[in-house]
Formats: structure tokens, C-alpha cells, sequence
């Protein structure tokens, strides 16, 4: 449970969007989070307190002086023991009241008395024309310079039936954004180019080859290292997986259209992560049309030796001055993975490779994985893709070194 042993303060204030805040709260819960709801009075004219104290679990404080509290101060104790404030749905009103420091109510003064330590978020909901007006646009810049961070908003359909920016995000989106908030930011400020899944090379219009790979772990390294703080770019063969939540993916399908797009995006990058499984080969004589059973039996195929995508990103980083992007690669054998990776490691001229043994790792959440670099090789025991994504995200960020240094 990404969230075990945090203390949440979920805010909400008035608007619709109160409904999508009881899911979040459910899911906070759920994640091991302990969530104390704080509603505004125009918040309970969409849901009710009963409704989140018994999803939290707790009481809900709705009154400024709520003798429930020692020394009916409410605005002081409930954030001392806390972890973080989550106000969702965020109104275009209490974001007002944050830019001014305004405090004339429980919300908003508990905001205001809240200790530096103590990050705030925001989910903003609001209707589009609400969110454009230029007032909200100066008090949304004035809580980015006062260190509040917004999550959202998200563009679309609204209750109002206007569409446009200014939807609160879904609770799950919310939920990424609160546990990725809460991971070290080792990657800040670096680039990550990541390619996950398989390819697939054409025999025909309708037919080819592949290969098992569900791009599980390529996604999770690159959830993991945009939690990191890295701005990313994701390069997916096809697979059946949402984006990772503000990963920049790029569609392609072949190992060849793979290669280009991975060249194409490697300037000013400052790490390779090859997770993709790509074919080595592909049909060099496919059929422009569909391939019809005759009586002279199956079709002759001709195959030829795809780009090797890790050598070349290899060998653009040992033509940089300063040996960027750093290069780490991922090899799924089916058998003597000791021998094998350590030997593709030295092969493909890379400082890291990551092993596992594919048919038993392909389609599944778990994973075994084996690290190799120059002294040798490491075991990460089974667990969660995303957990060993996020352990290989903090043992390359100790690798790399402090942003603006060369990684020569």
C-alpha cells in the first residue's frame, strides 16, 4: 500500500465534483492512508459529512468552533500529526481565499495555520469560463509561487455542459498524483527516454510476429521515474496499457519505427532505458496483401536483421563529450540468465543491464529481475513491477549523479 502510515487531510469545498471526492477517499483509505475530511458549509450542499465520515472513518469537522476539539482549535490540531492536505474539488472561491490568505472558515484557516512543513495540494473544479477568467488565472499563478501544487485540471465534458479545462481529475488520477508526490525526487531535472512493449513485423496486411510481452514493466519504470521528478517520454510498441499519468508516449509498432523514434527524440536526453522487447528480425519478403492457402502448402519467408536500438543509443552516448544519455538495457532470456545478461552487457557497450526470465515474467505483475553492471550482478527478489521499477529508478539516480554534471 503505497500510502500505509500517511495522514491525509482531504479538504471539500462546493461543487459537483464532491462526488468523485468520496471515491477518492475510499481509495485513499484503501492505499493505508488515515484521511480526516474537513468539508466547507457550501461542500455539504453536495455531500454529506455522514457519507465521507463513514468512508473515512473518521469524524468530519465542518465548524471553526467544534468544542469536539481541545480548545475549540480545530484549524491548529488537525494538520500537526499530518502528512499532507488534499483539497478536492478545490472551487474557484477557495482559491481565491488561498492566494489572499483569507480564513473565515475551518478550511481555510486550518490552510493558512498549517505548518511549513505540511504540503498543499489542490484539485481544481470549476467551470471552464471560471477557470479562464483572468482573476483565477492570477491567483492560480500566485499559489505556484507560494509552493501549492495543483493537480489538474483535467479538460473536458462539464456539468454545466460547456466543455473545456477546468473538470476535476478522477480519483484514481488524483491518487497517482498523491503517491508520486510523496516519492524522493531523485530524477529532478533529467530527461528519461524509455521504450516499453513489443514490436510487431508484418507478414501481410493482417498478419504477424510478436511476441508475449504485455509492456507491464516498461510502463512501470516509466510511472516510476516521472514520480521521480524526470520529464518523459515513453516510446510503446503496442500494448493494451493507459499512458503512465504525465508520460509523453509515442505510438509505433515495428522495431524499425521504434529505432527511428527513439533516435528522433535522443537529443538532450540524459537517460536511456531500453525495457521494449524487439523483435531481431523481421519478414523481408511480406505481402502487400493478404496471403490465401494454396495447395502448394505455407508460405516461404525471408527474414532480415532488425536496427539494434540500444547499441546505436550506446553508441551515440560514447560520441557525446559528456556520455549522455546513460544507458541501461533490459534482457528477457529463458534460460542461464547469469551468463547471458552479463555477456549482453558487455556486448551492447552499456553500464547496466537489467535481466529476467521472460516467459515467466511476460503478462504478469510480479517479476524477478537481475542487475548487471561492471562489478558483477545483483538480485531484486520477486515483488511488484512498479516496486522493482522504483528500486532500479533510485539505483540509476545514485548512478548518474547530481543533475548538470557530466556523466563522463
Amino acid at each position: 500500500m503505497d500510502l500505509a502510515g500517511k495522514k491525509i487531510v482531504l479538504g471539500l469545498t462546493g461543487g459537483v465534483a464532491c462526488y468523485k471526492a468520496a471515491e477518492l477517499c475510499r481509495a485513499l483509505v484503501k492505499q493505508g492512508a488515515s484521511v480526516q475530511v474537513v468539508m466547507t458549509e457550501a461542500a455539504s450542499h453536495f455531500i454529506g459529512a455522514v457519507t465521507m465520515q463513514a468512508l473515512s472513518g473518521h469524524t468530519v469537522y465542518t465548524d471553526q468552533w467544534d468544542a469536539r476539539v481541545a480548545n475549540n482549535m480545530a484549524h491548529i490540531d488537525l494538520t500537526r500529526d499530518a502528512d499532507a492536505i488534499l483539497i478536492a474539488p478545490c472551487s474557484t472561491d477557495f482559491i481565491r481565499k488561498l492566494a489572499h490568505g483569507a480564513c473565515d472558515d475551518l478550511l481555510s484557516t486550518l490552510c493558512v495555520a498549517r505548518p511549513r512543513r505540511l504540503p498543499l495540494f489542490i484539485a481544481p473544479a470549476m467551470n471552464v469560463e471560471m477557470w479562464e477568467n483572468p482573476a483565477t488565472v492570477r491567483n492560480v499563478a500566485r499559489l505556484g509561487a507560494d509552493g501549492i501544487t495543483l493537480f489538474g485540471p483535467a479538460a473536458g465534458a462539464q456539468a454545466c455542459g460547456e466543455t473545456g479545462y477546468g473538470r476535476m481529475l478522477e480519483a484514481d488520477q488524483l491518487l497517482v498524483e498523491l503517491v508520486a508526490a510523496f516519492q524522493p525526487k531523485v530524477l529532478a531535472g533529467r530527461r528519461v527516454l524509455i521504450t516499453a512493449g513489443p514490436t510487431f513485423e508484418a507478414i501481410d496486411p493482417v498478419r504477424g510476429i510478436t511476441n508475449l510481452s504485455s509492456g507491464k514493466m516498461g510502463y512501470a519504470v516509466a510511472r516510476a521515474a516521472r514520480e521521480a521528478g524526470a520529464e518523459v517520454v515513453l516510446v510503446s510498441g503496442p500494448t493494451a496499457l493507459a499512458a503512465p499519468q504525465g508520460v509523453r508516449r509515442i505510438d509505433v509498432l515495428s522495431a524499425r519505427q521504434m529505432h527511428d523514434a527513439v533516435m528522433g527524440q535522443l537529443a538532450g536526453q540524459h537517460l536511456f532505458i531500453g525495457v521494449a522487447a524487439v523483435a531481431d528480425w523481421r519478414v523481408s519478403n511480406a505481402s502487400p496483401h493478404k496471403m490465401k492457402k494454396t495447395a502448394s502448402g505455407a508460405p516461404q519467408l525471408t527474414f532480415a536483421e532488425n536496427p539494434d536500438i540500444l547499441a546505436a543509443v550506446a553508441q551515440a552516448a560514447a560520441s557525446n563529450p559528456e556520455g549522455w544519455p546513460y544507458c541501461v538495457g533490459f534482457a528477457a532470456e529463458s534460460e542461464n540468465l547469469i551468463d547471458y545478461g552479463a555477456a549482453k552487457r558487455l556486448r551492447k557497450g552499456i553500464p547496466l543491464l537489467v535481466g529476467n526470465i521472460g516467459p515467466q515474467t511476460f503478462g504478469d505483475d510480479h517479476n524477478t529481475v537481475i542487475v548487471f553492471d561492471a562489478a558483477g550482478h545483483t538480485v531484486l527478489p520477486r515483488a511488484g513491477k512498479l516496486t522493482l521499477a522504483r528500486q532500479l529508478i533510485g539505483d540509476i539516480a545514485a548512478r548518474l549523479g547530481a543533475p548538470g554534471t557530466p556523466h563522463r
